[in-house]
């Protein structure tokens, strides 16, 4: 996407009081909801610009590409902007799993017939992805 675009889409994004957007990771193939991440503008031009997912990290302060020490990527499919302007929706080629728990999704507990159930098993242990803590 070109520079003067790329400033066309930033535009419409309403960025919180933090300078940051919610941002919704599907996998473009499945349709699958992987995570849930923030975006500030850094992040969402670092991703229009590169097609590597980028988010920023609230916990850890700073800005990260999907992968970097995992190597579990994300690369950009399509960007959508809801109506509000708040949420972002990125359609994603996810490589490996998209959860630092080592699962497929973030959502992996859902509430069913009165309890809560684990719908996906962990596929790839934590400290294979991130080393041991």
């Amino acid at each position: 996407m070109a520079g003067a675009d790329i400033d066309v889409f930033v535009r419409e994004v309403r960025f919180n009081g933090d300078g940051l957007v919610a941002v919704v990771a599907v996998d473009d193939k499945r349709g699958d909801v992987l995570m849930m991440a923030w975006m500030n503008e850094e992040a969402v031009r670092r991703t229009l610009q590169s097609g590597d997912v980028h988010y920023w990290s609230r916990s850890r302060g700073t800005l990260w590409r999907k992968g970097e020490t995992s190597g579990q990527t994300q690369t950009l499919k399509s960007m959508a902007i809801d109506c509000d302007g708040d949420t972002l929706l990125v359609r994603v080629e996810q490589k490996g799993v998209a959860c630092h728990t080592g699962r497929r999704t973030c959502f992996y507990r859902e509430w069913r017939e009165g309890k809560l159930v684990i719908t996906h098993e962990v596929e790839v242990a934590p400290d294979t992805l991130y080393g041991k803590k």
